[in-house]
């Protein structure tokens, strides 16, 4: 069976930690004792006379170990061990003084000046070759340390590149997934709708929308897909297909009549069918809560359900406010499951706000939620404020509430008002 070449960099780690070896003594035979030595040991030795000779030829490379003399003329081997912890390289070199000096200041200077190890003259084999080994072994672990470094930073790099190819293209689906809300005021003659949508992340998964019934009915949402992220997201760009203002033959909450025109199912069987469609045809663990409501432009009168979303607000026009809704479970955790509709009627003058929970439980510095209290306070501040620029108010709002403008979950909102009631006929 043909094996695999190892990676070099294995093969660089097997080998030998020293085998270039730089014998520093100015007696000459001192310098013909260590070299035979080393050379038996299959060691590659080169040798200098000085310090500044010996200099030179780490320049021309650079040696795994130095066995240096302690007291040579011109430059000493303390001196020497400075200059060479000085010289560029890419590998440890391990140093070992040979002296006769044993005092413990002595072989502090060594250490302070960079050496390694210490061997007593006149050498012995026995030590010298022990001291070898076990500067090796402290050589390799270094090298092994290098080693994993660049491997560190190597993979460092390459998911560095690999975030910022998805930083991109999770820009491009924010970009993508606000496309999803294409208008985000709409005038109807007799109503005004305003939307925001504003993810906590580069994507998230609320949903927010308006879309035509009739001349006389506009249908409008809110949803909360669970979790956040992009399977969030990618959930609401499926959910924005069931409810597509752009294409009514695939709006679940629409059917066409006999005239061939479109009829609003009420919310509540619309929302049953989301239900069956959630769990029938998609093997997800999400869920999403969801607020559906038909207006009727002539009547003033909205009817809604509601599928664990938080309950939408009603502000009359001397600005007093009220919550309303009837709860139910959540879309897509029980099979089967029903809702109810309620209304509301409204007068020119009123508005109803339909938001997410992102608003309710943002949480300021002390973790104290703003509730369905602090929501009903901000509209009736910002009673004057109409439009976009209410919506845009209420951010800024609850930014100052939180005490950053950074909140954990997705905000978004659906705002009705309601300016007067179409002739009827």
């Amino acid at each position: 069976m043909k094996t695999l070449a190892q990676p070099q960099n294995e093969l660089a780690l097997q080998a030998p930690a020293v085998h270039d070896v730089l014998v520093v003594d100015d007696s000459r035979l001192q310098r013909r004792i260590l070299v035979s030595l080393l050379t038996k040991w299959g060691f590659s030795v080169r040798e200098a006379e000085l310090a500044e000779q010996a200099l030179d030829l780490c320049a021309e490379k650079a040696p795994d170990l130095v066995l240096s003399d302690w007291m040579m003329p011109g430059m000493s081997g303390l001196e020497f061990c400075r200059a060479f912890r000085e010289t560029a390289r890419d590998r440890y070199g391990y140093f070992i003084l040979l002296t006769s000096k044993s005092e413990k200041n002595d072989i502090t200077a060594g250490l302070d000046a960079g050496a390694d190890d210490f061997l007593t003259k006149p050498v012995n084999a026995g030590e010298l070759r022990a001291r070898i080994e076990a500067g090796e072994r402290i050589v390799r672990m270094e090298r092994e340390l290098v080693e994993k470094n660049r491997l560190v930073r190597s993979t460092l790099e390459e998911l560095q590149n690999l975030y910022d190819g998805l930083d991109k293209d999770l820009l491009e689906a924010r970009k993508l997934q606000q496309s999803l809300v294409r208008e985000r005021f709409r005038e109807f003659g007799v109503a005004d709708v305003s939307l925001l949508l504003r993810s906590s992340g580069h994507v998230g998964g609320d949903l927010v929308g308006v879309f035509d019934v009739s001349e006389e009915q506009i249908g409008l949402f809110s949803i909360d897909v669970s979790g956040h992220g992009i399977s969030s997201a990618l959930m609401t760009a499926r959910l924005a297909g069931y409810l597509s203002s752009s294409s009514p033959d695939q709006n679940v909450a629409l059917f066409r009549d006999d005239d061939g025109g479109f009829r609003m199912r009420s919310p509540a069987q619309a929302i049953e069918t989301l239900n069956a469609l959630f769990l029938d045809e998609l093997e997800t663990e999400h869920y999403f809560t969801i607020l559906l409501a038909e207006a009727n432009l002539t009547t003033g009168c909205v009817r809604m359900a509601q599928a664990g979303h938080p309950n939408p607000i009603v502000q009359r026009g001397d600005g007093e406010t009220e919550n309303i809704g009837t709860g139910g479970l959540p879309v897509g955790l029980i099979e089967g499951a029903t809702y109810k509709d309620f209304e509301v009627m409204l007068e020119p003058g009123d508005r109803l706000m339909i938001h997410s929970d992102g608003i309710v439980e943002c949480a300021d510095e002390q973790g104290r939620l703003l509730g369905d209290e602090g929501m009903r306070d901000f509209l009736e501040q910002l009673k004057q404020t109409h439009g976009m620029a209410c919506l845009e108010s209420i951010i800024w709002k609850l930014s100052e509430f939180a005490g950053h403008d950074h909140f954990d979950d997705d905000v978004s909102a659906v705002l009705l008002e309601f300016n007067g009631r179409l002739p009827v006929g």
